[in-house]
């Protein structure tokens, strides 16, 4: 399938919502085929992050109720990832706040790794914020797959959401990942106030990047955050958002994950026919998700459809 220029994207953007999700939905089809996937991750570590990210109730710039602890102990993990096994996910992420980590706990994580693999057998991936190159060839060799590192939003409009670090360095943060040889999964939020200009800036900036799977996140207000009266984007917003990321991103899995519930409510399977093709199956983080059974039940389903 051609890649879409600016000139292609803008003439796409000019499409009703339901022209748009048919061409997302076959180029889904026609390049990833029937299958949905699902992933889970643990909180493996919680609060107390220096960064500021506006939308975040793990930040320590903001006055949140959440839970606050240390980088959690191997067996409390391992039973998490045989958990989002059971629950049918097919990869489980750990999941740590802060900037970053040091080189002692980085050690204690692919020792996690390498015994989720031999004694779990999910495919693993890690987010632990930004790390040299060295720490994500250690995690390679204990046998992480996937480094998860979002670019949250566009280059233009990332400033209005952190400035305790820059898109600069979440994109060299993909580039050591990959370097160090492993696939990327990084997407974003929306509804944060940004434009669709924006979304679209993000998701080029993800095709450069060269990305494996893209994550899209849809704001969640949550209580003590500056965007915790942000307005819900409109539902045909991230419908639109979806097809879109689709197009530009035709061969790369799509993945709804956080605010999907809240955000989509009864038309989350319309996601799905705009070219979505992966869930984050469990919870987000700080916060629940919907039964994991609802989620299996309505990708049979889709699959179902999608077959006629």
């Amino acid at each position: 399938m051609p890649e879409y220029n600016a000139t292609d994207i803008t003439a796409l953007r000019k499409l009703p919502l339901t022209e748009l999700m048919s061409l997302a939905l076959r180029a889904k089809l026609d390049n990833r085929g029937r299958q949905l996937s699902f992933c889970g991750i643990v909180n493996a570590r919680s609060g107390h992050c220096s960064e500021d990210c506006k939308f975040c109730v793990q930040s320590a710039h903001f006055k949140t109720d959440i839970p606050r602890y240390p980088l959690k102990e191997a067996a409390e993990i391992i039973e998490e990832a045989r958990n989002a096994a059971r629950s049918g996910a097919t990869r489980f992420s750990i999941v740590t706040s802060g900037r970053g980590l040091g080189a002692a706990e980085v050690e204690k994580v692919a020792e996690m790794v390498a015994e989720i693999t031999a004694r779990v057998g999910i495919k693993m991936c890690a987010s632990l914020g930004i790390l040299p190159v060295a720490s994500m060839q250690r995690l390679q060799k204990a046998g992480l797959l996937r480094y998860h590192h979002n670019l949250e939003s566009s280059r233009e409009f990332f400033p209005n959401i952190a400035t305790t670090h820059t898109f600069e360095e979440r994109v060299a943060t993909i580039r050591a990942a990959k370097e160090a040889g492993l696939e990327v999964c990084a997407g974003g939020i929306i509804g944060m106030g940004e434009s669709e200009d924006d979304r679209i800036s993000m998701a080029v900036s993800l095709r450069e990047c060269g990305v494996d799977s893209v994550p899209i996140n849809i704001l969640m207000p949550l209580p003590g955050t500056p965007l915790a009266e942000q307005p819900p984007l409109p539902i045909r917003d991230v419908l639109r958002t979806i097809a879109l990321f689709r197009l530009i991103l035709p061969t790369v899995p799509i993945r709804l994950a956080a605010g999907r519930e809240t955000a989509l409510k009864d038309f989350l399977g319309m996601a799905l026919m705009a070219g979505a093709d992966g869930m984050m199956i469990g919870g987000y983080l700080t916060q629940r998700g919907r039964p994991p059974e609802d989620d299996l039940q309505l990708a049979r389903e889709m699959r179902e459809l999608w077959a006629e």
